[in-house]
């Protein structure tokens, strides 16, 4: 009996280790992961390289972009990797890459395009060491806790990576000013220390699969899925005329060839011994529902944030008398509801899912989300902040409703051998599913601005005295542009128009380069685009929602992970709902165990 007292005490502090440990992983490579959207007009000064070039668009994307890709592409590998070699020891490592990658970023020395290029190639390391910690953390905290606390586990575990996806835009907003460079190095401490407290505290208790690695399909999949987000990233660029590159065969060659071996990789995993992509998986509805219903809202969050950035950034902010060059730091304060409602209503709703079942909360979470997505597109361009601010607060609450008992319910639904591929597959959809978002957002609002900007331009330069022939040029200048300045808060006027221009007599340089005259040309052909965005947006969320009633109510635990639980002494029958297949044969092993225990 007191060996029991023990070795229960034991697995309780150790299970809070875990957690801690762990979020501190996931905070890590999260608040990376949009650090750099609020820095991003510091490190091009810094570089000294402009980033409204139509030239250095690329650099842009790629920098913006890069690190997603990356953990996208090799989450599902590492996951695996886990599975095989231990998912404690895979954790430490992304800790470790995480340090030395930031460190080399800390040390830019270059200049220009070469700067910008070392840049891109050292956050694409970092995020190998993401994907690492990605890949694993969701599968240590499973193998740590109990099946009935895993939803609050998960669900602190979320609100670090969505949390730290809204931190990051703070703290880049906060550093970046100071000095650019310290936006990549306030991760080393915190990296460093993570590399040593995985590495003495953190113990790998989960169940292993000796296994061969799938090289064809970690291949296939790799380059299919690098292929697809290629494509998307250069479909974001002018081509040929067109406002965006969807037309350009590079583009077509990338996505039409990316869906062709991503195809092909779907047959590999379906006939080789040990597939890298569990497909057998998707056999438990609750596994297959709960990564339907994460890729309908990674799909409708994904570019939510870059939308929410443009329009504080390049409209609201300058309309409200905040100088463009501190627009990114505010965007960043101005977005903070957004976060508190995530943190309140993640561990809740987490806690609430491991009594009550993940189903009802999920759903609701979704159905308010959406909700919330079409309050958004409402409300007025020029908004009262208050208004705003609640509706991001809903945001905020309505995620955390879904995130926390959703990742709960697809962890308790894998076999224990499984959960660190299976919890990759999981962060490949979300991580995936951001990608494309930016990708879509980014084109419905190109094209509602192509639409109406050209004009809105020409009519609000002339007013100004600048003379026709400047004016008209000035209009057809790529619609991206504009997007990427009202994103970068850059006012674009004065470099578009150059001293001689702004010098004329007649020229009003004072109106031009004021507050409030470009977010007042844009204002207009944004809303357009922005009102169709979030009405898809909704509208996905609505589908996911549709998919997480689908996955059954009760909280459901393969029987495999029931057996180590009850093994353990760890599972209350009551609170766990078997699926459907086994269910007969755990709730005899059940009830021998209990047999045994009396």
């Amino acid at each position: 009996m007191s060996t029991t007292i023990v070795s229960s005490a034991h697995a309780d502090r150790y299970k809070w280790i875990a957690l801690s440990n762990t979020t501190l992983g996931i905070l890590l490579a999260t608040i990376n992961g949009s650090i750099l959207l609020i820095a991003l007009p510091n490190i091009f000064r810094g570089i000294r390289l402009n980033p409204l070039a139509a030239s250095n668009t690329p650099y842009f994307l790629w920098i913006m972009t890069g690190f997603l890709l990356v953990t996208s592409v090799l989450v599902v590998s590492f996951g695996r990797v886990g599975d095989i070699f231990g998912r404690v020891r895979m954790f430490t490592l992304g800790f470790a890459i995480f340090t030395v990658f930031s460190v080399l970023l800390s040390i830019t020395w270059l200049t220009g395009t070469g700067a910008a290029l070392w840049i891109i190639a050292m956050r694409v390391g970092q995020g190998v060491g993401g994907a690492f910690l990605f890949a694993n953390s969701n599968a240590i905290l499973t193998d740590a806790f109990p099946a009935n606390e895993r939803g609050l586990a998960l669900g602190i575990n979320g609100v670090a990576a969505i949390g730290g996806s809204f931190m990051g835009l703070v703290i880049g907003g906060v550093l970046a000013p100071i000095e650019w460079r310290l936006v990549f190095l306030v991760s080393v401490p915190v990296s460093l220390l993570g590399t040593f407290w995985s590495y003495f505290k953190l113990r790998d208790n989960g169940a292993r699969t000796p296994s061969s690695i799938d090289w064809t399909g970690n291949f296939t999949f790799a380059i299919g899925l690098i292929a697809l987000l290629t494509g998307i990233v250069y479909g974001l660029q002018p081509y040929g005329g067109h406002a965006m590159g969807w037309t350009s065969p590079f583009v077509l060659s990338c996505l039409i060839g990316g869906v062709v071996v991503l195809i092909a990789f779907v047959l590999i995993e379906r006939r080789v011994a040990e597939p890298m992509f569990q497909l057998s998986l998707f056999s438990s509805r609750g596994f297959a529902m709960g990564n339907l219903a994460t890729l309908c809202l990674s799909l409708a969050r994904g570019g939510l944030q870059f939308i929410l950035i443009i329009w504080l950034q390049g409209i609201w902010l300058p309309q409200h008398g905040y100088d463009f060059a501190s627009t990114p730091l505010w965007a960043g304060i101005y977005m903070i509801p957004l976060t508190i409602g995530f943190l309140v209503a993640g561990p809740v709703s987490g806690r609430l899912a491991d009594r009550h079942g993940a189903r009802n909360f999920a759903t609701i979470g979704l159905v308010l989300t959406g909700l919330s997505l079409v309050g958004l597109q409402a409300i007025p361009i020029n908004f009262p902040y208050p208004l705003f601010a609640s509706l991001l607060a809903l945001v905020g609450l309505s995620m955390g409703l879904f995130a926390a008992p959703n990742s709960s319910a697809v962890m308790n639904s894998l076999p224990a051998n499984r959960r660190g591929a299976g919890g990759a597959m999981l962060n490949t959809f979300q991580n995936s599913a951001s990608v494309l978002s930016i990708g879509f957002f980014f084109t419905v609002i190109t094209l509602g601005l192509s639409a109406t900007l050209p004009r809105s331009l020409l009519t609000g330069l002339t007013h100004q005295g600048v003379p026709l022939a400047q004016a008209t040029t000035i209009s057809h200048i790529p619609a991206i542009g504009s997007l990427f300045s009202a994103f970068l808060g850059i006012n674009p006027i004065q470099q578009l128009l150059g001293p001689q221009v702004l010098g004329l007599p007649g020229v009003h340089d004072q109106v031009l380069l004021g507050h409030s005259f470009f977010p007042s040309l844009i204002e207009a052909p944004f809303a357009n685009g922005l009102h169709m965005a979030f009405l898809v947006a909704a509208a996905l969320c609505f589908l996911g929602a549709v998919f997480s009633w689908l996955r059954g109510p009760g909280v459901q635990l393969h029987p495999s992970s029931l057996r180590d639980e009850v093994a353990e002494g760890y599972a209350s029958v009551g609170d766990v709902a078997l699926v459907e297949a086994g269910a007969g044969a755990e709730g005899d092993f059940i009830e021998t165990h209990r047999k045994d225990q009396a």
